[in-house]
């Protein structure tokens, strides 16, 4: 059952709404440590002083800001404190506004908020009433010492809240090196293709039918591993041929996808590694899982 990683209240005019936070993403990742080569044993990280090569002991570490090459300011932890994000329990929402007009490249985070206990007349009116109005709550609140740009939206019957960067944050598209690459001319016969091709590859979304296809062919590598099979690399796979013709590109794509008859382009299974041959049995070992982050 997963934990409240924060408590507090939704604060919007004068009325407060007691509410927790959870984590709405764990990340399945698959974690390698360093070894040494020779006899496996781990590697440690020492923290070494770059002026005399001394290994350093965490009591004598202090933070410091690079403000030009090798100058270095120290920042002391009670001026970090008073600068710090001034500690409060409350989600204050400022406005409320359409979804649309927040820019995806903004969201971050996401979490699901829940009614405290005693709360949850006040917190169902709230998202009702959002959930009619078709707003989407913006506003501020303290997590971890820092303060966060957030949104509160509804879906289905939830409360989300989504952390926003900050606009200043966002890279601007025309900033790109290339981006004078992407201007060019295009005829009303490509157009045309180009929208058939997408009205024949539109479906609904439907998020269960993608998977993290490496990390199931590396779990399914290890396995292998850890049971003492010998593994075979298979050659890399050939780079696709680049198609000069655009116009040709587009018409073979769609008799493709009509002859494939379901509408779907056929997506090829991962490469994995082969099995060669069964090595000498080896002492049990823990199959590995995959590492959950919050």
């Amino acid at each position: 059952m997963a934990r409240s990683i924060w408590s507090g209240a939704i604060s919007f005019g004068l009325v407060n709404v007691p509410v927790k936070l959870y984590n709405a993403v764990q990340r399945k990742n698959i974690q390698f440590n360093q070894l040494h080569a020779a006899d496996h044993g781990r590697i440690q990280q020492r923290r070494v002083c770059s002026l005399d090569g001394e290994e350093v002991a965490f009591e004598d570490l202090v933070k410091g800001y690079e403000f030009s090459p090798g100058q270095y300011v120290v920042v002391e932890p009670e001026e970090l404190e008073a600068v710090a994000a001034k500690k409060t329990r409350l989600i204050e929402v400022e406005q409320f506004i359409d979804l649309d007009e927040v820019d995806p490249l903004m969201f971050d985070s996401s979490y699901y908020v829940a009614p405290a206990p005693g709360a949850a007349k006040p917190f169902r009116l709230m998202v009702d009433a959002m959930r009619e109005a078709g707003k989407v709550g913006i506003g501020r609140f303290v997590l971890r010492q820092k303060e966060h740009l957030v949104a509160l939206r509804v879906q289905g019957d939830a409360l989300v809240l989504v952390t926003l960067v900050y606009a200043d944050e966002v890279v601007p598209a025309a900033s790109l090196e290339d981006a004078g690459d992407g201007q060019a001319d295009v005829s009303e016969r490509e157009l045309a293709m180009a929208r058939q091709l997408i009205e024949m590859l539109s479906a609904p979304f439907d998020a269960e039918r993608f998977h993290d296809e490496y990390r199931e062919a590396l779990l399914a590598l290890i396995e292998r591993k850890v049971s003492g099979q010998e593994i075979a690399i298979a050659p890399p796979p050939s780079e696709p041929a680049a198609v000069p013709d655009l116009m040709a590109a587009l018409q073979a794509s769609v008799e493709a996808l009509a002859g494939n008859g379901s509408g779907t382009p056929k997506r090829a299974a991962p490469k994995q590694a082969a099995p060669k041959k069964a090595a000498r049995a080896k002492p049990a070992a823990r199959k590995p899982k995959a590492t959950q982050k919050s």
